[in-house]
Parts: structure tokens; C-alpha cells; sequence
């Protein structure tokens, strides 16, 4: 069997290596000419991430190129504690990791690379489809692939998944642009690992000190309209630092002075999600990762379910006769999972961009309500998630059954 996978971000390579302990061959093709290495700022990778890396032998090399962050203060404008959010293991034996997009798109390509997988630069996909035994897939310089089946890991704007079904919705806009940067020199009230969010009183601002003493940070800021393409492009690091130092002047904590003293700051973007996709597959074509089910980055889960994904499609394709009953079982298993926790994002943006009045409500409710939901059986459901590899991936349900909330 061979799999042609879409994307070599963090989700193809991952699924490449995934396959390949399931006995799968596969290539990865990547649109841009160089790999991904300067794309994204950092992020989190859960425990549950980890532990899929750790199922298929590769954890190591992201583990090495992040630092352990195991839980996320929160706290008001004025300073207030809303409550504290763990973000791993409760039993401990695994701690989620912040680390740069980059080291960890070159942790796990460097995996796949090591294991004799191939990946095709300067491949975009145009079109694809089922041939009679196979699927065919077109490239923008005109060469085409054949293989097996095609899995989509192109990420939240996906051509896979537009192909698969042209109805397919588009991602939604959030209400909210995400950028962030990198300052030293700056005295901050929280330990090295350990995240302080604040919901301030015109944008939400998080930072997390690093062992070599820089301060990772970023901000979201309300925009009810999205920007128009090129829009946010056009301004400039500098225009960033004059805006967002008065964005936070007015809250208690160092969101301006790290800001001022940022000794860079990155390109912004819209925030979009993809809150739910009716359609995963069709025929021997399947998007995954944020292809079909992309959270805010707001869940700090984007990179680790992608991985999960990975896992348990190659499990279903090892298991199952066929591949259609293979993203079938794939899917009735993955979809309540991940829209739970799709879910559970958006209700956070929503309080990010909080009025006047929602704000003081928040802040009433939340050191009320965080803890249920940030360290119980939330909690422990996404962090603690383990995906044992030497079971079998159960047959999918009969047509009809319900198999997603």
C-alpha cells in the first residue's frame, strides 16, 4: 500500500511515520520549495501529543527542542487570579511543552527523514481523484502521483478537503488576531515554564519565561471584522509595538513593558477555527488534523491532535479490511473527541473579547467555574488521552448509527 500524503507541516510528516510502523510506505508532498521552518511563532505540545510521538518512537527530538510547561495562571486586568489551568498529565509521568513551531516542524521531519521517508518540495495540489483502483493526484507544475489512498494533512485552508466535498465549509473567523514576540531584560512575576494569562481590559495577553531567561509572549486583540488579504501584512513590527504598548497600558502586570523592550515581534494573522466538518472522507481520500477539525489556537491542541490523528489513522489502515472501513472506524472514533475540545476553545475566545459587562461577569465567575472545568474530568480527558497501539481499532458502526455529539 502506498499513501500519498498532503502537507509536510507537523500533521504529514507525523502520519508518515505513523504509517510506516503500521507497514505503510507513503511520500510527503509540501507546497512550499523550502520545507516550513520560518512559519508560526511557538505552541504548546499537551501530553496527550506527546504521548502519540512517544506510541510511535519519536517523541524524543521534541521533547529536546522545548521546555516543560505544566500549567497556565490566569488572571484579570487589575491582576486578580481567575485560577490556575493544568496542561498535562495528572498522574504526572508526562508534562506538556512549549517550544518554537519551527523546531518541532523540524523535530519530527528530521524523524521522517531519518526513517528513509520522501518529501517532495514545491508541490501544491490542484486536484485529485479515485481512479479505478487508486488515487490520482495533480501538482500546480503539472507532474501527477498515483498511490493507494490520499490523506490530506494541509492544514486549515485545505485544497483536500474542498476536494473531498466542494460543500465543505470554510474556516470561521474568530474574532481575533494572534501575534507575539520575544523580549530579555524584562523582570516578570512567574517562574521559568510557568504561563501567566491575562485577560486584559482590551485584548487577552499570555507570556511564559524561558530557561535561557527570554520571555516568550503574545497577544490576541478583538477585530470584529477580518481583516482584508494583505491587510495585516502591511503593518509593520514597529506600528505593532506602538499599538499593542497602548492596547495594555492600562493593565496591571509587564504586557507593555515586555512589548517596548520585545526584541522581536512577529507577523500577525487572523485566528480561525473549523468548528465542525460534516464530511472526513470520500472514497480513498481523507483530510486530518486541522484539514478537519482545526481549533483556536486558544485549545493548545492543534499540533497535539494532529499527532493523535496520525496515530489512529495509521492503526485503522492496519486494522481494517479496507481503506473506506478504515476512515470510517477512523472517524467515528476521532470525531467526538476532537469537536469536544473544538468546542471548548471557542467558548475561551469568547471571553478574550469580553465588553464591559462581560468582563465583570467573567471575572465573577470564572475563579468559580476554571477549576471544575480546567482540572477535573475536562482536564484529565485531554491531557491524560493515551492511544494504546497494540490494540485493535474496533470495526465502524453500521450505517446510520450516530457516531459523533
Amino acid at each position: 500500500m502506498k499513501a500519498l500524503i498532503i502537507g509536510g507541516g507537523i500533521a504529514g510528516p507525523a502520519t508518515a511515520i505513523a504509517l510506516r510502523k503500521a507497514g505503510i510506505d507513503s511520500v510527503v508532498y509540501e507546497s512550499h520549495p523550502g520545507g516550513a521552518d520560518t512559519i508560526g511563532v511557538f505552541l504548546t505540545l499537551g501530553s496527550n501529543g506527546i504521548d502519540a510521538l512517544r506510541t510511535i518512537d519519536a517523541d524524543a527530538p521534541a521533547l529536546a527542542a522545548g521546555f516543560p510547561t505544566p500549567a497556565i495562571d490566569m488572571v484579570s486586568t487589575t491582576g486578580k487570579s481567575l485560577g490556575r489551568v493544568r496542561t498535562s498529565r495528572p498522574d504526572g509521568d508526562i508534562t506538556s511543552r512549549t517550544l518554537k513551531r519551527a523546531d518541532l516542524y523540524r523535530a519530527i521531519r528530521g524523524e521522517a527523514a531519518h526513517r528513509g521517508i520522501r518529501i517532495a518540495h514545491g508541490k501544491r495540489l490542484v486536484w485529485a481523484q479515485d481512479t479505478a483502483d487508486g488515487v490520482r493526484a495533480v501538482f500546480a507544475d503539472g507532474s501527477e502521483e498515483y498511490g493507494d489512498l490520499l490523506i490530506g494533512c494541509d492544514g486549515i485552508h485545505s485544497t483536500v478537503r474542498g476536494i473531498i466535498d466542494p460543500a465543505a465549509p470554510a474556516p470561521s473567523y474568530s474574532g481575533l488576531i494572534g501575534l507575539g514576540g520575544y523580549t530579555r531584560g524584562v523582570p516578570v512575576d512567574a517562574q521559568t515554564g510557568s504561563y501567566r494569562m491575562m485577560f486584559g481590559k482590551r485584548a487577552f495577553f499570555g507570556y511564559v519565561p524561558a530557561p535561557d531567561g527570554e520571555v516568550w509572549w503574545f497577544a490576541n486583540l478583538p477585530r470584529p471584522a477580518e481583516p482584508a488579504r494583505g491587510e495585516l501584512e502591511n503593518i509593520g513590527p514597529e506600528q505593532w509595538r506602538r499599538e499593542l504598548t497602548e492596547l495594555f497600558a492600562e493593565d496591571t502586570g509587564p504586557a507593555a513593558a515586555l512589548i517596548r523592550a520585545a526584541r522581536a515581534i512577529t507577523p500577525a494573522g487572523p485566528m480561525h477555527a473549523l468548528p465542525t466538518l460534516p464530511v472526513w472522507h470520500r472514497g480513498r481520500m481523507i483530510a486530518i488534523g486541522d484539514a478537519a477539525h482545526a481549533p483556536s489556537p486558544t485549545s493548545g491542541q492543534g499540533a497535539s491532535l494532529s499527532v493523535e490523528d496520525a496515530v489512529e489513522l495509521a492503526k485503522a489502515l492496519r486494522d481494517r479490511p479496507t481503506i473506506e472501513s478504515a476512515f470510517a472506524a477512523y472517524e467515528a472514533l476521532r470525531r467526538p473527541r476532537v469537536e469536544r475540545i473544538v468546542k471548548q476553545a471557542a467558548r475561551i475566545n469568547n471571553n478574550k473579547a469580553a465588553g464591559p459587562a462581560g468582563r465583570i461577569i467573567r471575572d465573577l465567575l470564572m475563579p468559580l467555574v476554571l477549576p471544575r472545568l480546567a482540572n477535573g474530568e475536562q482536564s484529565r480527558q485531554t491531557y491524560a488521552h493515551h492511544i494504546d497501539w497494540d490494540t485493535t481499532t474496533a470495526a465502524p458502526p453500521r450505517p446510520g448509527t450516530r457516531t459523533h455529539l
